[in-house]
């Protein structure tokens, strides 16, 4: 195998954590929008996060970038070797 699963976890939470912050912006209007603003609160801050939701099409969105990552790599359809900025990694023996 390519990678020890410890390895596939942390490459799993990376892409995780950068989709997050992608996904992040989508759907949610600020409480100047809503026109209802919590006292002591910035009027930018979101009327209603909706973390939850956030947080489940992150990880399906990831989940899948991952899924792709993970059959390319352990199938050989793109070898880290192929990648022509990366140094050369020879198999350990």
């Amino acid at each position: 195998m390519i990678f020890s699963a410890i390895s596939w976890a942390a490459v799993y939470f990376v892409i995780w954590w950068t989709t997050l912050f992608a996904v992040l912006p989508f759907g949610v209007r600020s409480q100047i929008e809503e026109g209802e603003v919590t006292p002591g609160s910035e009027g930018a801050a979101p009327a209603r996060p909706r973390l939850l939701r956030i947080f489940g099409l992150t990880t399906l969105v990831a989940s899948a970038a991952f899924a792709v990552l993970f059959v390319l790599l352990t199938q050989h359809l793109v070898s880290l070797d192929s990648i022509p900025f990366l140094p050369r990694f020879d198999p350990v023996r």
